[in-house]
């Protein structure tokens, strides 16, 4: 099953039949909304508003671990989170969509693991996307029936917000190499690959942040305004996802906490392993 991180507006496409909505909650808390449970075709897809409805929630204070625990326990498989960004690199203007490969964290605030109270395990993120699912986002961009300038590959760094960054730290984070800048992506896909989902996301451009001298500087107006541009391709994208079927991931991702967990057994509790059911699965100890 498909689940979809983002804005509220994204389920609002034609085509899809809204069939319900499921408040879900989870060890972690409630999720930032009702999951919204739609079908498009035959096909199920549920939607999760990011930032909760009326974007009421600061990126610090997302529930990113009910959000992720919410999706599991209802079965979803694959997630898309679709994000808003800036650009770090001349090569990659406003409206374009990018398909990020990899992650730095600079957040500092959020929880980041199911893994605490109790148990420890350590969980590989060298490639915090799942490639396979990667691939399948990029044929959709391709082929979409509304070209729209997409970009395969490029590291996000994730900032913790809410505030936009200072002129040094975008100019700090263009050396390191990176390629856009957000504030969500972060624990997000950590948290996905502990819980064994295939997890890819499509980042727009909005701006160019504040390093480029010859462009107007990020701000809410602006990103609002690039933001309604982009909002077909996000629809289509999510339409071609449903009706074509999801891939068959080959990279690992839903066994990722196989041989992660370091605490001995008989020091795992049973309030322990109620509250990571769900997540453990198969992997349960």
């Amino acid at each position: 099953m498909l689940g979809i991180i983002g804005g509220t507006g994204l389920y609002d496409l034609p085509g899809v039949e809204r069939v319900d909505e499921i408040i879900i909650e989870t060890p972690f808390g409630h999720p930032s909304a009702a999951l919204v449970r739609g079908r498009i075709g035959e096909t199920d897809v549920v939607f999760l508003a990011r930032h909760g409805t009326g974007h009421r929630i600061n990126p610090s204070q997302i529930p990113f671990r009910a959000n992720i625990y919410a999706l599991k326990q209802f079965g979803v498989t694959h997630v898309l989170s679709i994000n808003a960004v800036g650009s770090l690199q001349e090569h990659l203007p406003p409206r374009t969509a990018v398909v990020p490969d990899q992650i730095i964290d600079r957040t500092v605030l959020r929880e980041r693991t199911f893994f605490d109270r109790g148990i420890v395990a350590h969980v590989g993120l060298a490639d915090p996307f799942c490639q396979t699912f990667r691939e399948s986002l990029l044929k959709h961009l391709r082929n979409s029936p509304t070209p729209v300038p997409f970009h395969d590959g490029g590291t996000y760094v994730c900032i913790e917000g809410p505030q936009f960054s200072t002129r040094a730290e975008s100019r700090l984070y263009r050396q390191w190499g990176s390629d856009i800048i957000g504030m969500t992506a972060m624990p997000e896909a950590r948290l996905a690959r502990e819980a064994g989902l295939c997890y890819g996301s499509v980042a727009f451009v909005t701006d160019y942040d504040v390093w480029h001298e010859a462009e107007e500087d990020v701000s809410l107006e602006l990103i609002r305004r690039v933001l309604a541009d982009n909002a077909e391709t996000g629809r289509q994208l999510i339409a071609a996802l449903a009706t074509s079927g999801l891939p068959v991931c080959d990279c690992g991702c839903a066994t990722a906490t196989a041989n992660a967990i370091t605490t001995q057994t008989d020091h795992i509790t049973e309030e322990i392993r109620d509250r990571l059911s769900i997540i453990l699965g198969h992997n349960a100890v």
